[in-house]
C-alpha cells in the first residue's frame, strides 16, 4: 500500500534528480526549489561525480541545504565565481541545467521574454531571454513546470523564442545545431522528454493517479504518446530523508498549490 504522507513535491524533487543520472562530471545547476533540490539528491545517491555550486562561488561536494542556514557550514571544494563559471562550464558544455520556462513548444523551443503583442508592443514583459540563448545551444537542458497547462504548453510557437529547440522550420543553413541536448521536462502532471518524430516532445511517465487524457487536455499540441506510459515512481523513504535534509524549512511544500499527495489517484 503506498504511503500517503508521500508528497507530489518529492515526488518531484527524485524525478528532477534522474535528469541527471549518468550525466559525467558535469555542473548540475537546478534554478528553483524543485529543480536544486532535485540536482543534489542526484549528487547524494546516484550521481556522485556531479559538480555543484553553493550558488556564490565555490564549487561544493556537500549540497548546500536550501534556506536560511549557517554559511560557515557549507565545505568548498574549489573556487568557481561567476566570471569563471561560463569558461569552465557554460560554453564548454560541461553543465546541465534544469529551468522552469514561461512557454514551452511542440519543439522545447522556449519563452521567458515576453507574452502577446509584438517585440517593440509586449502585453506582457517578462525577464527577457538572459542567458536562454547561448545555453541552449552549448550544453544540457532540462525544464520543471510545476503547472502543466495550455498557457505553459503552447500551440504553434512560443511568443518569442528564447532558447534554442529542435524546431525544423527553425534550422538555418550551414549553422551548427549539434550541441542542442534538451533532456527531460518534469510537470506536475507527468514526465516528458524529446524522443517523438523529430524530436518532439513525447510523454515517458505519468505521476500516480494522472491519466494521458489529462496530459492531452492540459496541452497545447499533440504530444506523442508510447504504446504503455510508465507511472513515475515514488520516493523511498531514503530519498525522503536526504530530501527532508536538505529542504529542513519544507520550502518545497509551497512549489504546488496545496502540496497534494504524490498518489491522487485515493
Amino acid at each position: 500500500m503506498p504511503d500517503t504522507n508521500v508528497t507530489l513535491a518529492e515526488l518531484l524533487i527524485v524525478a528532477c534528480s534522474e535528469a541527471y543520472r549518468n550525466n559525467g562530471e558535469v555542473i548540475a545547476t537546478g534554478i528553483g526549489p524543485i529543480p536544486r533540490l532535485g540536482a543534489s539528491l542526484a549528487k547524494l545517491t546516484h550521481s556522485p561525480e556531479l559538480m555543484m555550486t553553493d550558488g556564490e562561488a565555490f564549487l561544493v561536494e556537500e549540497p548546500v541545504p536550501i534556506g536560511p542556514r549557517a554559511y560557515d557550514a557549507r565545505r568548498p571544494a574549489g573556487y568557481l565565481p561567476f566570471s569563471r563559471f561560463f569558461d569552465s562550464a557554460v560554453w564548454t558544455g560541461r553543465r546541465h541545467a534544469m529551468v522552469s520556462p514561461t512557454q514551452i513548444d511542440r519543439f522545447g523551443q522556449t519563452n521567458l521574454s515576453y507574452l502577446g503583442g509584438t517585440y517593440d508592443r509586449p502585453r506582457t514583459q517578462m525577464l527577457g531571454v538572459r542567458g536562454f540563448p547561448g545555453n541552449s545551444i552549448h550544453h544540457v537542458n532540462s525544464m520543471f513546470v510545476p503547472s502543466h497547462s495550455r498557457r505553459v504548453f503552447v500551440d504553434g510557437e512560443v511568443d518569442m523564442v528564447s532558447s534554442v529547440g529542435y524546431n525544423p522550420d527553425r534550422r538555418i543553413a550551414g549553422a551548427n545545431f549539434a550541441d542542442v541536448d534538451l533532456r527531460r521536462i518534469v510537470t506536475d502532471l507527468c514526465i516528458l522528454d524529446f524522443g517523438g518524430p523529430e524530436h518532439a516532445i513525447r510523454l515517458v511517465s505519468l505521476h500516480p493517479g494522472v491519466s494521458a487524457e489529462q496530459v492531452r487536455e492540459a496541452t497545447g499540441f499533440a504530444v506523442a504518446m508510447t504504446a504503455d506510459s510508465a507511472v513515475t515512481p515514488l520516493p523511498s523513504e531514503a530519498q525522503r530523508a536526504i530530501i527532508r535534509r536538505l529542504d529542513p524549512h519544507d520550502l518545497r511544500a509551497a512549489v504546488i498549490k496545496g502540496n497534494p499527495p504524490a498518489d491522487r489517484s485515493r
